[in-house]
């Protein structure tokens, strides 16, 4: 990691006693953590609750384990399950770190922490909908919560977590519960039977598991999570290659990641990877209250492997695999394979027909001068751009259904660079990047029939410049997004989580950030909520705009 993206603010250590800080809904003037995201629909029902874990303290980096157990009172079916904890950190100095929760080795949360500052310390709730996960939660199993911290002298900040499951029982009779959603298996690609991440240092390196499955699959998808970690992986969306890094002072592996699975060693989707930027990240007080999109929570990337339905289903073993193309140093991984079943038949067969996946081929395009001062300025252009098919068919207890997956996938990041030796002239890295994914799935045949569209679009924009002065001072801008929309039949949802932010450091002039999340859907729900902030302060909360004229 380069200097300037390895900059942590200069924190006084206290000597405050380690204690758990309650969580409190944003408020105007406050300096804690706040976030515009909304929390999990819930339904009408009253939920039973299973306590995970009650103010743990992470301050070393052992597995935290606890004993799960479904609910006696609510049997199930649920209508919905929702994961809820409260994470909070002590006012002091530390890094952001990466928190994970799961049970039975499955993944049931992923994301990071925020940062504190010497004087204010940080609470935040963060929620899961695990309603599809539920064939998981029927069974007592080993649970198990990570959150690697270093508390010392220098580093003083304990992390604390509470977290609990709450199951919304079925509705009355005669109402169709939810829990029809949920899939009939549930499967970890994991470090181990109780979970943990998987690291992979190179492109070579594999998240990989062997399952023989249920001979009657009819759907299956994985959820993928590939965090970005270490000096050349972290920052990816900067990295330029590997020849330029002396010169353009970055780091290596071009600013292209992209996620390749595999079945039986045979291509069967991509993950695009979402550039998440942590509370620690590029300068900390961006951050200060309002961090970037899914930095505490990540969104795990769903891939379709439905068209291996019949393949999967013939009672032999097979292997899935994701590798990350140009992982210079490293990622943290995890995926969760679901399946739903086909009740009627013991057996279901098929095949797959068509497969153009391919793999992958970025192009690179340097457009570099150099100064007779040593100078290095110009722009360095990475674009990949992804269209494939993958479909099949699957002989099911309805009749023979064939499901076709057709997606396009364009990636672009330009950055443009001032870069100079021992002139007095400012270093400038201004980066656009975006990620643009259409996907379209048809399914035809047995007793239905739809086509569903998936559009995301992921922007971020970089603006950096250090100036040549005797103190060190980094003026910054960035702005990113989240955008989807889900389009089945006339059916539409939208999500739409955007931010703002800006800093000089380490001197805080300017400092400002805000977010806006936007969402809808076909059942007439909408939410909106705008938070803006600055000097470290939240100085607005605005509600439901837009949600009268969207």
């Amino acid at each position: 990691m380069t200097s300037r993206f390895a900059l942590l603010a200069l924190l006084a250590a206290t000597g405050a006693f380690a204690a758990p800080v309650p969580y409190t809904p944003p408020t105007v003037g406050s300096g804690n953590t706040a976030i515009a995201d909304p929390g999990v629909a819930r339904p009408a029902t009253t939920p039973c609750r299973v306590r995970l874990f009650t103010d743990q303290p992470f301050a070393d980096f052992s597995p935290k384990f606890f004993s799960y157990a479904p609910p006696a009172a609510c049997p199930g079916p649920w209508q919905k399950v929702v994961l809820e904890a409260d994470y909070s950190i002590e006012a002091g100095r530390q890094f952001d770190r990466t928190a994970t929760l799961w049970i039975g080795g499955v993944n049931i949360y992923f994301g990071t922490t925020a940062e504190p500052s010497a004087t204010v310390a940080r609470a935040w709730r963060i929620e899961r909908d695990l309603t599809e996960y539920s064939a998981l939660l029927r069974s007592a199993s080993t649970g198990r919560a990570e959150l690697g911290n270093l508390v010392n002298s220098t580093y003083t900040s304990t992390l604390f977590g509470t977290a609990e499951l709450a199951f919304y029982p079925a509705p009355s009779e005669g109402e169709q519960p939810s829990a029809s959603k949920s899939a009939d298996v549930v499967l970890p690609l994991s470090g181990s039977p109780t979970g943990g991440t998987v690291a992979l240092f190179d492109p070579s390196a594999e998240l990989a598991a062997t399952f023989v499955l249920p001979t009657n699959i009819e759907k299956a998808f994985f959820d993928v999570v590939l965090q970005h970690q270490g000096a050349n992986d972290e920052f990816w969306y900067t990295c330029v290659p590997n020849n330029l890094t002396g010169a353009l002072q970055s780091c290596a592996g071009t600013a292209f990641r992209e996620g390749q699975l595999s079945i039986d060693g045979q291509p069967a989707g991509v993950v695009p990877i979402f550039p998440w930027i942590f509370t620690g990240g590029i300068d900390p007080y961006f951050w200060r209250p309002i961090p970037a999109p899914q930095a505490l929570n990540f969104v795990p990337y769903r891939v379709d492997v439905t068209p291996f339905a019949g393949v999967l289903s013939d009672g032999q073993p097979h292997r899935f695999a994701i590798n990350v193309t140009n992982n210079s140093q490293y990622f943290q991984t995890t995926a969760t394979l679901l399946l739903y079943l086909d009740h009627d038949a013991t057996q279901v067969t098929g095949e797959v027909t068509e497969n153009t996946i391919g793999t992958p081929a970025p192009v690179v395009t340097p457009a570099l001068t150099t100064a007779p001062d040593g100078t290095v300025s110009g722009t360095v252009s990475t674009t990949s751009s992804r269209r494939f098919v993958l479909s099949g068919w699957a002989m099911t207890s309805h009749g023979r259904v064939e499901t076709e997956i057709s997606q396009q996938i364009e990636f672009s990041n330009a950055q443009q660079f001032v870069s100079p030796t021992s002139a007095p002239v400012a270093f400038v890295q201004n980066i656009t990047q975006s990620t643009d994914v259409l996907s379209s799935t048809k399914v035809r045949g047995g007793d239905h029939a739809r086509e569903s569209t998936t559009r995301m679009s992921w922007p971020l924009e970089v603006d950096l410049s250090i100036p040549p002065a005797a103190s060190f001072t980094q003026v910054g801008r960035i702005s990113q997004a989240y955008y989807r929309l889900d389009s089945d039949g006339d059916k539409r949802r939208v999500v739409s989580n955007s931010g703002q932010w800006a800093d000089t450091y380490p001197t805080k002039v300017g400092q400002s950030g805000s977010q806006r999340y936007f969402s809808s859907g076909p059942d007439g729900h909408c939410y909106s909520r705008a938070l803006t902030a600055a000097g470290g302060l939240l100085t607005a909360i605005v509600d439901g705009a837009g949600c009268d004229d969207r």
